[in-house]
């Protein structure tokens, strides 16, 4: 609505602008807050970092203010009396749609917009109170709702007295501490739907600068007062920064903002903000929105790599890159960012193994840039874990696979078949190392004692493997243990510190035991006399081999009884064993062999999600996608055998259709851009209709023969992926 009135009204509030850029120059050059030191507080709780710089292995821990600060605050300044509630504002509202007078609307929104104070004295619930803890705001939020929702929909003259309301409250000069009152006002503004409108960013901007500029304890109240806002303007408000700074990225108008070397804070000040909305939708469970929700997209656009160098190279300095808020960084992006960094660490590798070579004269050989796997179908887990335990120099270098007596050249397929098989030997319940609960359809360690855990060193090294060089694997653990692979995200230098080791709750358990925790949800809220009733002690028991063994939980714990006033800790407690301490050595060994060969920052920039999704790649196939984005050699995507394929493949069962992925690019999981990834091709193979079809799973192709009819198509092809292992040469 304001798209007309834009030039106009950007000449008129020029000189506001200006005022703006010289009273706020000293806050725009502080690129962090400002820390408020407060003594003797109780009751902290912890939050998500902020404002933080992930590179550092102890993070910044933000302390939240207490209900009630021991140190003072500058008073509340006394607020204007204003009486108009929802129903005065809707009656208001209805009665100028009708007359055609917008008189009494208007003067509504200019003098509640004029100041912070007005802005207060509107939607304050009760002006008389101060509203000073994280609990409550104090904003009447249906108010602001209404207002807000019928702004849009008045007269221009109305929403540029609004636009113009909100400059007069950023000129204002600030000589002291933020009131709690001017963070209300901070909290109300930024549910403005009118900064959805780029005629508004310079305005915008100034208000995102000033928030941003705030000091940590200001942060702790906007950050728990945030969460309290509906899901929908939430998100509102999310979708609104993410667009400020994707246009300010990439301008569609170019001439509507000032020029990007005037106005370099801008996108540093937005995702200090959008920070602050991460951190209070951390701070819920479930949050209010997806973590998915907050990644640009438009990032995937620029030059990634500088972002990260930077990143690495100035660390926790003032200058600004997106790796320190990793959390607006899509999940293509940071794989683009793992993969290039990979290269380069091959690339370097190789580079020094080929120069001490050269330096004790020695001839080069190609197979020396490579990290060779030889092994035997019969013997794959031994020999697998001779090559890697032997080869533990080479392994971030480019890997290549070859099977003992089989003529196949590894271009890719070759080392995803290695994959598949071996995960597969691994994981099934004769061997030991791991045991699968049917009711959550996950895996998980094995707590059996053993002599030597290096095959569990192996299963990390793989999943290393994987990540390094871009594979997808069949694994199914829970998101607890990638959490815990991020336990520290980067090996600690003495290796005497624990490693492996996170915070498990009753939610972790469910996600692995879910019969098991749901009998300790149970113990919570059992309303009886637990001690009596359950008489159990601090103690658990385990089955290995066929003997029954007996843990304490804690010291002398099979003395201490469970009580109605110690359930929690037991719970607590036996949730660590399980998850934690039970599985230590095991644990431990798996996350030496994963960072063995996924040794890098960009770790740092992952969230345990995330790195399940970069392992695993997506389960959920989509073959309209994967026909969507098919290229074809030979055939037409009109001709008849490749109708044919497609009315085949569509009707396939879920098992069916992951046989043919896996048939044709070894491997039955989707990358994580989705089945365009893939790159799949279909070509046309000029032999006779009686073969089979044939797969290049090096490259993703799937030779099909021009079949006469649908029904030898099905059958042909249902026995060709129903057979495929093992590896031929043409």
């Amino acid at each position: 609505g304001l798209e007309g009135g834009a030039k106009n009204q950007f000449s008129t509030f020029s000189k506001f602008i200006t005022t703006i850029n010289q009273k706020k120059e000293g806050i725009g050059n502080r690129n962090s807050p400002t820390q408020l030191v407060i003594p003797n507080i109780k009751n902290v709780r912890d939050l998500p970092p902020l404002c933080l710089d992930v590179r550092q292995k102890q993070r910044m821990s933000i302390d939240t203010l207490p209900q009630e600060l021991k140190a003072p605050f500058p008073p509340e300044p006394f607020l204007p009396i204003r009486t108009k509630t929802v129903k005065d504002f809707q009656d208001d509202v209805e009665k100028s749609k009708a007359s055609g007078d917008w008189k009494a609307v208007h003067y509504f929104y200019s003098t509640t917009f004029d100041s912070f104070l007005e802005i207060n004295a509107a939607f304050k619930k009760d002006t008389n109170s101060p509203f000073n803890t994280i609990e409550d705001s104090g904003i009447d939020a249906k108010f602001v709702n209404v207002v807000y929702d019928a702004l849009l929909n008045t007269p221009q003259d109305v929403q540029k007295s609004v636009l113009k309301g909100i400059i007069n409250g950023l000129l204002q000069e600030w000589t002291g501490p933020r009131t709690k009152d001017d963070l209300r006002a901070y909290c109300i503004l930024l549910q403005n739907p009118q900064f959805s409108n780029t005629s508004t960013y310079v305005i915008y901007a100034h208000l995102l600068r000033q928030i941003a500029a705030l000091t940590e304890a200001d942060h702790h109240f906007l950050v728990h007062w945030s969460k309290k806002i509906s899901q929908k303007r939430f998100k509102q408000m999310v979708d609104r920064l993410l667009q400020f700074i994707s246009l300010r990225l990439f301008p569609a108008k170019p001439e509507e903002f000032p020029p990007m070397v005037k106005c370099t804070w801008w996108i540093p000040s937005a995702t200090k903000v959008l920070a602050l909305f991460n951190a209070a939708n951390s701070l819920i469970s479930p949050p209010i929105i997806s973590y998915m929700d907050f990644y640009n997209s438009t990032l995937d656009h620029i030059d990634l790599m500088e972002e990260y160098h930077n990143w690495q190279c100035y660390g926790n300095s003032h200058r600004f890159s997106f790796c320190q808020y990793p959390f607006i960084i899509s999940i293509a992006a940071k794989k683009v960012i793992i993969q290039r960094d990979s290269e380069q660490q091959m690339i370097s590798i190789a580079r020094q193994s080929l120069v001490d070579k050269v330096s004790r004269r020695q001839k080069p050989d190609m197979n020396m840039l490579f990290l060779n796997v030889k092994v035997r179908r019969t013997h794959l887990v031994s020999d697998s874990l001779d090559e890697l335990a032997r080869k533990k120099a080479d392994l971030k270098k480019k890997l290549k696979v070859t099977f003992v007596g089989e003529a196949g050249l590894d271009m890719g397929g070759l080392t995803k078949e290695w994959f598949l098989l071996l995960i597969r030997q691994i994981f099934h319940p004769d061997y030991g190392m791991f045991t699968y609960h049917k009711d959550s359809h996950c895996h998980w360690f094995s707590s059996f004692k053993c002599d030597n855990y290096s095959e569990f060193r192996l299963v990390g090294a793989l999943m290393g493997l994987a990540v390094y060089n871009s594979i997808t694997l069949d694994i199914r653990f829970p998101p607890c243990c990638y959490k815990k692979l991020l336990s520290p995200p980067i090996v600690p230098c003495d290796h005497n510190t624990v490693v492996g080791i996170c915070d498990v709750t009753l939610d972790d358990l469910f996600q692995i035991m879910p019969e098991l925790a749901h009998g300790l949800s149970e113990l919570l809220s059992y309303e009886g006399n637990v001690e009596e009733d359950f008489y159990s002690t601090f103690q658990v028991f385990q089955e290995e081999f066929g003997v029954i063994k007996s843990y304490s939980l804690k010291p002398n714990g099979d003395k201490i009884p469970v009580t109605n006033q110690n359930r929690k800790e037991y719970v607590q407690l036996y949730v660590d064993f399980l998850l934690n301490k039970s599985i230590y050595k095991q644990f431990a060994a798996f996350y030496y062999g994963f960072h063995s060969v996924c040794a890098s920052y960009a770790l740092l920039l992952l969230r345990p999600e995330e790195i399940e999704i970069l392992v695993c790649g997506s389960p959920e196939l989509d073959m309209s996608a994967l026909q969507r984005s098919t290229q074809y050699e030979g055939y037409q995507k009109t001709d008849l055998t490749i109708r044919y394929f497609w009315d085949v493949v569509l009707g396939f069962s879920l098992d069916l259709q992951k046989k043919l992925l896996h048939f044709a690019t070894g491997s039955d999981r989707v990358p994580v851009g989705g089945m365009a990834d893939l790159n799949f091709k279909i070509s046309k193979s000029e032999t006779s209709t009686n073969w089979l079809p044939m797969a290049h799973t090096c490259f993703n192709q799937l030779c099909l023969p021009p079949y006469k009819n649908k029904k030898e198509l099905k059958q042909k092809l249902i026995i060709g992926i129903s057979n495929a292992e093992g590896f031929g040469l043409e």
